[in-house]
């Protein structure tokens, strides 16, 4: 069975984003912002006892450090700053959540960092080098693509888990990878979203922007939190891959 993730914890003092309350009854696990892209200390403190009231898994959402462009632009970094980066984010949430009573269990980069993950050797080895060094296991999340077998040997090189994630809102290009947000269809009307996610749970396929299909081996669905129509549709998203 397909667990549901989203990203939350992405407000910051007064300003709100997303529907937390709304998504966090519905999914299996939350992938909360740490600081650097969004969320502030208050913000990721409640979005972990709204976790911990809905027994939902609770993973960090590490990104670049730009709140002014919410993570989504990619900054030249040298590997060693990546892995600070990572770890400074990772282990203040893990300490945060420990003091709940809960715990860390994966990180899923955010927003650019997250895009550069995918498409840099050199970026995704600092970031499996950074959760493998920390003092405890986390898995990585990334994106489930053809490629998925040659990510399973880097994270194996470096003795750390991956779990594969598809987007239930998103359009696919044909090499697997997320059409850009700038493109028209992007982002998935709720019809459209319904159906891939009833074609991943049953096929393990997406149908692509140019009309093909592609496997993928995925062992968790995206629903983003602030996207109105993935909001909506949580329940019959759940309801698919039950």
């Amino acid at each position: 069975m397909l667990r549901l993730n989203c990203d939350l914890g992405e407000s910051f003092g007064a300003w709100t984003m997303g529907m937390d309350a709304m998504v966090m009854p519905h999914i299996d696990q939350a992938n909360i912002a740490c600081g650097f892209h969004a969320g502030d200390p208050v913000v990721m403190q409640q979005t972990l006892a709204l976790a911990k009231q809905h027994g939902v898994m609770v993973g960090a959402h590490p990104g670049y450090h730009d709140l002014v462009g919410f993570g989504r632009r990619s900054m030249n970094c040298q590997p060693h700053e990546i892995e600070a980066l990572l770890m400074y984010q990772v282990s203040a949430l893990d300490g945060m959540a420990r003091v709940q009573g809960m715990e860390l269990e994966y990180v899923k980069p955010h927003g650019a960092l997250y895009n550069d993950m995918m498409a840099n050797e050199g970026v995704r080895a600092a970031i499996m080098g950074a959760i493998a060094s920390y003092h405890r296991p986390l898995v990585l999340m990334l994106q489930a693509t053809p490629q998925a077998e040659l990510h399973r040997e880097e994270a194996e090189r470096k003795g750390i888990k991956l779990w594969f994630e598809a987007f239930a809102d998103r359009c696919y290009d044909d090499d697997g990878r997320l059409l850009a947000r700038t493109r028209t269809g992007a982002v998935h009307s709720r019809e459209r979203m319904l159906e891939q996610v009833q074609q991943l749970a049953e096929e393990q396929t997406v149908t692509t922007v140019s009309g093909h299909r592609l496997s993928l081996s995925v062992d968790t669905l995206c629903v983003h939190g602030d996207n109105a129509e993935g909001v909506a549709a949580i329940e019959a998203i759940r309801e698919a891959i039950s």
